[in-house]
């Protein structure tokens, strides 16, 4: 249009031709700015509700740390860190935004006039200088590099959050850019000078959107993580569950194989363990408790857990099997399987690993003694006599078994005058002498009266008399005795006190004359 001659009406077809795309480009202009204008209201709704989402999933994160500091403490103290680096840095932003509006009268409806922000003269004027940055600029730069490197510090070298890192490196970097035809410029310039400042408004308002994207994704992670690592299969371990604690030879051994989480991550509020006392070590929680007596015994108890404010808790339900601590070796004289006619022996019971309590035996002439387990057999006539023994063992299953005991008669008594076997003394201590008899080296507490004896005094006639003191023949005899005569105390007749047997012979004693 502009090229060659032109006649007067060509150049003003022309002229009206400039001004007609002058006036689309100008309708398109606004039409654009209030696009900026319309986006940039939606980042600032979308950054309102962010800012609250955080602020409620920061709470449930302190709520998770204060019901279980060990496993959700640290997450929430990296949360505080982030919370207040992207609260500084948001307001940061928040003051460039009202910098960039500064002077400029909102509308009626109380919104900026998008249309009439077509320039950026305060954002070109103040955040650059020629054709570097200015002072303001400088810092902005400074804040954002600030911004990134703390953020990162926070999250570490964690291969978790490798995602989240690049992203904050992508978002926030503020290194030179190339532009479409392959002009290097620097950040600023790129992304701000020259635009209108709806434009740089919007970007601005974007740029805290992301902000508030990270801190989401970061506290999400933060409790995920914790969530991942608490159930992970490396915090698991097998647990062999037995029905029982105590099996009998030739039984079934019968139980169960568990997965049970066992890491010091989980820690409860509090634990009991019946009659025990209990600490928490490593995750467990470790009880001590005195055995006690023989046979089942069961554990009973409860661990409290706080889950959101609220006492939550587990009922502990176990068994142990107590059974009689060896003290010493069981020796047994096979000959010596022995028990005395007439008189109460002492027999005791028991079958290992099952209490007294579940044991019963029975045998003629058997009588319970007064503690489980304890019996007095006290036999009659016959060679031996077997005791039968049932046990109720752990299962409800019951077993029998017997034991065959000779039976004996009481061993013969000795002879005795004045207590000794071969007495020494004087005619007339003799004369006093009582004449007894005793079981030697007999356990059992049996009395013996005699009854009858004879003496026989050196150059006299044996004399027999009755009852166990000597009558008047006999002192008569013991007067004619000399001295270094032996005095002989023979055919010894006794019998047992309450007992209804007679003793075997009883052996003869002596008293020599001094």
């Amino acid at each position: 249009m502009a090229g060659g001659k032109l006649t007067p009406r060509q150049k003003m077809i022309n002229l009206m031709y400039l001004v007609f795309i002058a006036m689309l480009a100008l309708n398109m202009s606004k039409e654009v700015l209030s696009a900026f204008g319309l986006m940039n209201e939606k980042f600032e709704t979308a950054n309102t509700a962010a800012t609250e989402t955080n602020s409620l999933t920061l709470g449930a994160l302190g709520t998770k740390a204060a019901d279980n500091p060990t496993q959700f403490g640290e997450a929430k103290k990296k949360a505080d860190q982030v919370a207040t680096i992207t609260k500084n840095f948001y307001d940061y932003i928040g003051k460039l935004k009202a910098d960039a509006t500064a002077g400029v009268e909102k509308n009626k409806d109380g919104k900026l006039p998008y249309e009439a922000m077509d320039k950026g003269d305060k954002i070109d004027e103040g955040w650059f200088s020629g054709d570097g940055y200015s002072a303001k600029g400088k810092e902005i730069v400074s804040t954002m590099d600030k911004y990134r490197a703390d953020m990162k510090a926070i999250i570490g070298n964690d291969a978790k959050y490798k995602a989240i890192v690049a992203e904050i490196d992508s978002k926030f970097n503020t290194a030179d850019v190339k532009d479409g035809d392959g002009v290097t410029k620097k950040y600023l310039d790129y992304n701000y000078k020259g635009f209108p400042s709806i434009a740089s408004l919007t970007k601005l308002s974007a740029m805290q959107n992301d902000v508030k994207v990270i801190e989401a994704e970061l506290y999400n992670a933060f409790l995920g993580n914790t969530a991942i690592a608490a159930a992970s299969m490396k915090n698991y371990k097998a647990f062999v569950m037995m029905d029982k604690s105590a099996f009998f030879q030739g039984e079934q051994v019968t139980g169960r194989v568990v997965l049970g989480r066992y890491d010091e991550s989980t820690v409860p509020k509090a634990v009991s363990v019946v009659g025990a006392s209990t600490s928490i070590e490593n995750g467990s929680a470790v009880f001590k408790m005195a055995a006690g007596s023989v046979g089942d015994k069961d554990i009973k108890g409860k661990f409290t857990f706080m889950e959101d404010n609220k006492p939550v808790e587990i009922e502990i339900a176990g068994n142990y099997v107590v059974v009689p601590k060896p003290n010493q070796a069981i020796v047994s004289a096979d000959k010596m399987k022995v028990v005395y006619r007439g008189v109460p022996n002492p027999i005791s019971v028991s079958v290992p690993g099952i209490s007294s309590d579940k044991v019963k035996a029975s045998a003629p002439g058997m009588a319970a003694a007064g503690k489980p387990g304890q019996y007095n057999l006290t036999p009659g006539a016959g060679s031996d006599v077997t005791i039968n023994v049932t046990a109720t063992m752990p299962d409800g299953k019951s077993f029998s078994s017997k034991e065959v005991f000779r039976i004996k008669g009481l061993p013969a008594p000795t002879g005795k005058i004045r207590g000794e076997v071969a007495a020494k003394g004087s005619k007339s201590n003799l004369e006093v002498c009582t004449i007894s008899a005793e079981l030697e080296d007999f356990d059992f507490p049996v009395s013996v009266n005699v009854t009858q004896f004879n003496i026989r005094v050196p150059g006299q006639p044996t004399i027999v008399v009755s009852g166990n003191k000597m009558d008047a023949r006999a002192k008569a005899a013991i007067a004619k005795a000399s001295r270094g005569d032996i005095v002989i105390i023979s055919e010894i007749k006794a019998k047992f006190v309450g007992l209804d047997q007679m003793p075997k012979r009883v052996a003869s004693c002596t008293f020599e004359v001094q």
